[in-house]
């Protein structure tokens, strides 16, 4: 009897247990017509894994849900969380994780994905899909702003307003488009402002359009506001814009490639802590969603959550993995 509780017990402890939290919002509601695709590929994955897995999806409701969904997740024992969404999902999920022992996984569904972008965990469902299974377990680092935790890039000025325009404003435009369109319709009714900033306990005086407080390489689908950012290295990476707004105009191609950080008028820093102080309050950002207003302080927190990917088995589009397409495959 003891023998077979024994083995009970060891098969349980093999079973891997997945909960995806999906956002159907996500990407202006597009991420809606999705989940038919996603289920398809988590099943046939999971079906060619020589390991049980159990596995289900949770649809959000309504903001703040998919933090909700985490910590109910990691209450009831789950190990792998997956947030399929946009950043802004992948926000709440961290937010509903930090400090438990879970792997994160990420599925990229919304308006710009750039933390997946710059992890490499890959831009489709199915690549989503390979990393959650196959990718190896990496360390990465987060931020606190206040009470909330963010994983990509925070920051404040005229990228929060861009941010919350690209957010609110109902359109045909997605992705990179969107954020393009979003900063030639809102610049013109934005002034820089004055402030003081913060790195280390070092203090300095400036006035800008926007300063960035990054843990990852890009925001606003692509644009590499911080281009030699690792997400592992214990340091923010801060983009301050001081100049003009119609040089910022004539300029604001380069983020796209990163060279905008040679401009004269953009200063690129690291600290650990970084405080802004404004003249009059501006809106805050924190993984593309809009969180208040200045003054705000940003900590960064070493190594807080671990996240699976972005290793994919080599030649993932090979026969060995076909099966992702072909359920007939790999039987």
């Amino acid at each position: 009897m003891q023998q077979s509780r024994d083995v009970a017990s060891e098969m349980l402890n093999r079973i891997r247990r997945v909960t995806v939290i999906y956002n159907p919002a996500a990407n202006r509601g597009n991420a809606g017509r999705q989940r038919d695709e996603l289920e398809t590929y988590m099943s046939r994955a999971v079906r060619n894994l020589h390991d049980i897995v159990s596995w289900k999806v949770l649809e959000t409701t309504h903001q703040g849900h998919a933090e909700e969904l985490a910590r109910e997740a990691v209450a009831n024992g789950v190990q792998i969380i997956v947030a399929a969404g946009g950043d802004g999902t992948l926000g709440e999920v961290v937010n509903g994780i930090v400090g438990a022992d879970v792997k994160l996984g990420i599925m990229p569904m919304g308006t710009g994905n750039d933390f997946a972008r710059t992890l490499g965990t890959g831009q489709t469902i199915k690549e989503a899909v390979l990393s959650i299974f196959y990718g190896d377990p990496v360390k990465v680092d987060i931020g606190k702003v206040k009470d909330r935790y963010f994983i990509n890039v925070a920051g404040c000025g005229f990228d929060a307003i861009i941010a919350n325009h690209v957010n609110t404003t109902q359109g045909k435009l997605r992705g990179r488009a969107a954020y393009i369109a979003a900063v030639y319709q809102s610049l013109r009714h934005f002034e820089a402002v004055d402030m003081e900033l913060t790195l280390d306990g070092e203090t300095r005086e400036t006035k800008a359009l926007l300063c960035a407080v990054a843990n990852a390489r890009n925001y606003g689908g692509g644009m590499k506001v911080a281009p030699d950012a690792l997400v592992n290295d214990g340091l923010f990476d801060v983009c301050v814009v001081s100049t003009s707004k119609w040089e910022f105009i004539k300029s604001f191609p380069r983020v796209f490639k990163g060279t905008h950080t040679s401009h004269p008028d953009v200063t690129m820093a690291r600290a650990k802590r970084v405080k802004i102080v404004t003249a009059k309050p501006m809106p805050v950002l924190i993984d593309g969603e809009s969180f208040g207003t200045t003054p705000a302080e940003f900590t960064l927190i070493p190594q807080a959550i671990t996240i699976l990917g972005p290793e994919r088995p080599p030649n993932s589009d090979s026969e060995q993995f076909g099966y992702l397409d072909d359920p007939d495959r790999g039987r």
